[in-house]
C-alpha cells in the first residue's frame, strides 16, 4: 500500500496563523491606549514656568510626552522654545536634538 502524501497542501489551512499572531497583539496594544489627560490653564502655565527656569539655569527636564494613546519620557536639556510652531527642541545627547510639540506634553519635572 502506497503513502498518498499531499504535500504542501497539508499545511495551507495554517497559512493565517502569523496574521493571527499580529492582530492578537494589535488587539492588546489597543487595549492599553490611555486617552490623552486633559490639561487646565494652571498646569499649563506650571509647565511653562518649569520649562522656562530649566532653560534658564540650563537644568535637565523630563517631559512626559503622550503620543498616540501611549505616554513616555524624554530627558535632556530646553535648548530652544519656538513660539511659532509651538515646539520644544530638546538636545538628548550632545549633539542629538529632538522637537517635541506642546500640545503632547503631558508633564514636565525639572532635574538636577
Amino acid at each position: 500500500m502506497t503513502i498518498r502524501d499531499r504535500g504542501k497542501l497539508k499545511w495551507q489551512s495554517a497559512s493565517f496563523i502569523p496574521q493571527a499572531f499580529e492582530m492578537t497583539s494589535e488587539m492588546f496594544r489597543d487595549q492599553a491606549r490611555t486617552a490623552k489627560p486633559l490639561l487646565d490653564e494652571h498646569q499649563t502655565e506650571e509647565f511653562d514656568l518649569r520649562i522656562a527656569y530649566a532653560t534658564e539655569y540650563n537644568h535637565a527636564v523630563k517631559l512626559t510626552v503622550w503620543e498616540d494613546g501611549f505616554t513616555h519620557d524624554i530627558t535632556g536639556r530646553v535648548h530652544y522654545v519656538h513660539p511659532i510652531t509651538h515646539e520644544l527642541r530638546m538636545e538628548r545627547e550632545p549633539g542629538e536634538f529632538e522637537r517635541v510639540a506642546f500640545d503632547s506634553v503631558v508633564g514636565v519635572k525639572v532635574l538636577n
